[in-house]
Formats: structure tokens, sequence, C-alpha cells
């Protein structure tokens, strides 16, 4: 079987990226197909970073510096570098190896990092993480605006898209999703955002809807005794959308939910610890569009209910995956609570980090 390159999967997951936000807010990130545009031929001019880029970059940075590993083990351990896109340049931070179409600007004290810069080659709306310089994971994104966030909003996605550099730059990550099994022949990646899943399905819509339904329930007990009873419901849901599905289908829905599910989830998980334990800075709390962690993470909730509910797979993509694979990551919170401790070191499921049924 042909294995497919860190590269190959890369882009992949930068129009997977590109979907997911154009799916979650319309008229976000462009289409993968229009994602790279042309370099400019004219040099770059020596321009420092805006002021509320900086000021924006350094509440990401200091933010994560105060998550720490409290929510995953050893995220201070993987990249954290940023190319920002603007119309007019790009600019790449805490980038271990750029390459040497960069020109240094120097070092930003607030940043605590080199400064370099180029023409743009990727569109101002991006928003992905992929081996985009020097073979290194690193966050593709534009402005606030370009993205369609404000700026707490903004922050919290790179924290999203941080979580994606830690799991792409886990030992042995591309040879585990090679070894799923789901390429079929294809060395490009892009099986992962065009798996032939059976979205048109009436029995899978019936049952990933019932499944989605009892999460949303799970998530709404307010005892231990309900959370207990609907949480069985849930894993019963689950066997049963198990067994509507070959056993490629649903090795490919517990990827996305693995992925970008529990991406989501963290994003969530990183807006409800900077409302209970952070303080944002002074300067990015004086930005026009900052919004308090607290409200960030209520909306961030609010729309992982929404997705939860009716039939989403009438989208007919796997954007449907993402808010059931956060809400499988909150109630594994809840029924497992050390299953972050496992989740590198299982197979790419949720379910397999489940203790067997009683």
């Amino acid at each position: 079987m042909s294995r497919l390159s860190p590269f190959a999967i890369g882009l992949t997951l930068l129009a997977a990226c590109a979907t997911r936000h154009a799916t979650l807010a319309p008229a976000s990130a462009a289409s993968p197909a229009a994602a790279v545009a042309q370099s400019a031929a004219a040099p770059v001019p020596s321009v420092a970073l805006a002021p509320d880029d900086r000021v924006r970059i350094a509440e990401a940075f200091r933010l994560a510096a105060a998550v720490g590993d409290r929510i995953w083990p050893a995220w201070t351990s993987a990249p954290f570098a940023i190319l920002l896109v603007t119309p007019e340049r790009e600019f790449l931070l805490r980038h271990p190896r750029p390459s040497k179409d960069f020109t240094r600007l120097g070092y930003d004290s607030l940043l605590q990092t080199e400064v370099l810069v180029r023409p743009p080659r990727f569109v101002p709306n991006l928003l992905a993480t992929f081996p985009a310089v020097g073979g290194v994971p690193t966050i593709v994104v534009g402005r606030p605006a370009a993205t369609h966030r404000n700026s707490t909003e903004w922050v919290v996605t790179l924290l999203h898209e941080h979580f994606h550099q830690l799991q792409t730059s886990r030992p042995g990550y591309y040879a585990r999703v090679d070894s799923l099994g789901l390429a079929r022949g294809d060395t490009t990646g892009m099986w992962m955002l065009d798996y032939p899943f059976p979205y048109d399905s009436a029995r899978v819509r019936t049952r990933f809807a019932t499944f989605t339904q009892r999460l949303d329930s799970a998530l709404a007990a307010t005892s231990d005794s309900t959370r207990a009873m609907r949480w069985a419901a849930v894993r019963h849901a689950r066997n049963e959308l198990r067994e509507a599905l070959s056993p490629d289908d649903d090795r490919y829905l517990a990827f996305q939910t693995w992925q970008e599910g529990v991406a989501r989830y963290t994003e969530l998980a990183v807006a409800r610890f900077a409302a209970a334990h952070y303080a944002p800075s002074t300067a990015f709390a004086a930005l026009a569009d900052f919004v308090p962690y607290a409200t960030a993470a209520d909306r961030i909730e609010s729309s992982v209910r929404a997705g939860l509910a009716g039939s989403s797979l009438q989208r007919g993509n796997r954007v449907a995956f993402y808010p059931a694979g956060a809400a499988y990551a909150l109630m594994l919170d809840r029924m497992v609570p050390d299953w972050r401790t496992h989740y590198f070191d299982r197979a790419m499921s949720l379910d397999a980090l489940l203790p067997p049924a009683q």
C-alpha cells in the first residue's frame, strides 16, 4: 500500500480546515482550490506587524503559556509556529526552520520571537494547520475580520489550531493515519475529504441522529444517576450506528470525531479555562472587538449543542462529525476523567478510550 507523505496529508488538512470553517462560518475560509495564491514578484518592504496584530498574537502565546499542559499532556512540546497572512505580506513567527524566501525583520520583545516576512502566497482568509513552511506544522491564518471572527474568538481558534500542531507532530501520526486503510490507493490524502461515507443512507442518518440526540441529552443531565443512565443510552446508540456502517465507514467516522471533534472540544476547554483562571492583557481587552472569554465559551458550547440537533448528516459532509466528537469528548470528561492521558496511545477513535460496558 502506498504510504501518504506528511506534506500530502498536510495539504489535505488545509483543505479540510478550509471546508470546516467555511461551513461553520459562512464565507469565512477559501475553498481548497483557491487556498494558495501566486507569490508576489515585488520585494517585501520592511514593515513591522500592525499593533493590533501584535496584541492578538501576544495574547494567544500568553494564553497558551497559561494553559500549559493542563488540558493536554505535553502540549507545550508542540510547535507554535504561526504564519499570519495579510493582503500585502506574510509574517512568520516562532518557526524553528524558516525557509530562505523569508526576510528577517528582527526580534519582537512582546512576542519573544524573531519576525520574518515574505510576499503573500496564501489567501488572507485562510485558517488551517499544515506543513506550510519547512515541513513544520504551521498555523496559517488571516486576520480576525478576514476569518469572520472577533479578536477573542480568533485567539481561541488559534489554540484549536495549536492542538492540531500537537496531533500532527506526535511520533507516528502519519503512519497511524495510513494504517487506517481508508486511502484506497489515493496517495494525495484527499480521501480525508472525499471518502464516500453513506451520508444519503436513511438508515445511517436515522441512527446518527439518534446518537447525537442521545449525546445532547446526556450533556444536559444534572445528576450522576441521570448522567450514567443517559451515557449508557449514548453507548447503545453508538453501537447501533456502528451496525449500520461498514468497518471502513465506521473507522472514518471514528477518525473524524477523534481528530476534528476533539480539536473543537479543545477550543471550548481553552475558552472555559480562560474564563475561570485567566485575565486578558490590558491591551487585548482594549481592542474594539474584544468579548470576554466566558462569552466566547458560551458561544462555542451553543454551537456544539446546536450541531447535535436533528439529522445533521443531511448536510452531506463530514462536518456533522465535529460537534458529535466535541460532545463525546465532553461526556468523556465526566464519565472517564483520565481519557486525555490515553488519547494519543490508543486507536484513532474515542470509543477506544472507553472501559468495557458493565
